[in-house]
């Protein structure tokens, strides 16, 4: 029962009843369920945005997000180890197969250079976990690139390997002349005293001294690009062409024992030893030409000579004396 109210009236020293007017009740029902409800949205989104509140769905995606973290964790490790093999892979390549097949290495920058393209990346981002999945990504990328550089590299190691034992017979790896026939090495490759001006100047070969008539070997397989005496002071001479970028000259002989065109073995006579052309004495001078330019001879004597026989070729070649042609 709801309780009546009065007020003191001084005028006729009497308590009134207090009347309260039918609107105002409504009036106070109406703003109390106001603001009841206002206090109730407040706390559902209090609770709606705390961790201790969680729906089946929230908890769900957390444990997916989680999980995905754990396996980029895992991919990362794993692109650890990928790299370290792939760089073992490289060091090898450059430093050992390259090397032994006469083929220039292969620099990082081109190695292990990404994709440039800023666009390749754009709908990776904006994400929760953007930097994650972009680090991780470029990574993968970067190794798949990589890794089709080593590929390509193998292969054209293979293709080498295959054609290592042709290598091995091209390379001029013989002395023209044999040593029963050979008096002495004149001269050897280097400055030389020249023996009509007697001026120093660059000696492009070696020169054997033999008896006119003595044998020239072809020091490799190739095949005879020239045999003629057109060239000015070679006088009769033989030019070789081995492939893989060698050649060899063969100059001052007293006669030729082939023809251009001619396929030739390592070992066989080519021509005679003789003293045509701007020469001082029966010789054989002797060059070798690699991818265009001359070449030390004496860093290709390792087939028919021994190593006492080359550490004496090597001091009579690296005298400055004069030399015959």
């Amino acid at each position: 029962m709801a309780k009546v109210k009065y007020y003191y009236d001084s005028e006729n020293l009497a308590y009134t009843k207090i009347k309260t007017r039918k609107r105002i009740k409504i009036g106070y029902a109406l703003l109390f369920l106001l603001a009841s409800a206002l206090f109730g949205f407040l706390v559902f989104v209090l609770l709606i945005n705390t961790p201790y509140f969680e729906t089946p769905k929230d908890r769900l995606q957390a444990r997916e997000i989680e999980n995905l973290k754990l396996q980029y964790s895992i991919l990362n490790k794993k692109l650890d180890e990928i790299d370290a093999v792939a760089d073992a892979l490289e060091e090898r390549d450059n430093n050992i197969y390259r090397i032994y097949f006469n083929k220039a290495e292969i620099p990082d920058s081109i190695r292990k250079v990404g994709f440039r393209n800023p666009e390749r990346y754009k709908t990776l981002e904006g994400y929760n976990n953007s930097q994650l999945v972009l680090s991780t990504t470029k990574r993968v990328d970067k190794l798949s690139k990589q890794l089709a550089i080593q590929s390509k590299s193998l292969d054209d190691i293979l293709k080498l390997a295959g054609a290592k034992e042709s290598l091995l017979l091209a390379i001029p790896a013989i002395q023209p002349v044999q040593n029963e026939n050979l008096k002495r090495v004149a001269s050897g490759f280097g400055y030389r005293i020249d023996p009509f001006t007697k001026v120093r100047k660059m000696h492009n070969g070696m020169d054997f001294t033999a008896n006119t008539g003595a044998p020239v070997y072809a020091t490799g397989d190739g095949i005879v690009a020239r045999a003629d005496n057109t060239a000015s002071g070679f006088g009769n001479h033989v030019v070789i062409r081995h492939g893989f970028g060698y050649e060899s000259l063969y100059a001052h002989l007293s006669k030729y024992n082939c023809r251009p065109g001619q396929k030739v073995k390592r070992g066989d006579v080519i021509g005679y030893v003789g003293s045509t052309g701007r020469s001082e004495g029966p010789h054989c001078h002797y060059e070798v030409h690699k991818d265009g330019k001359v070449v030390n001879p004496l860093n290709f004597y390792y087939g028919n000579i021994s190593a006492v026989e080359y550490v004496a070729i090597s001091q009579m070649a690296n005298q400055e004396n004069q030399s015959l042609d």
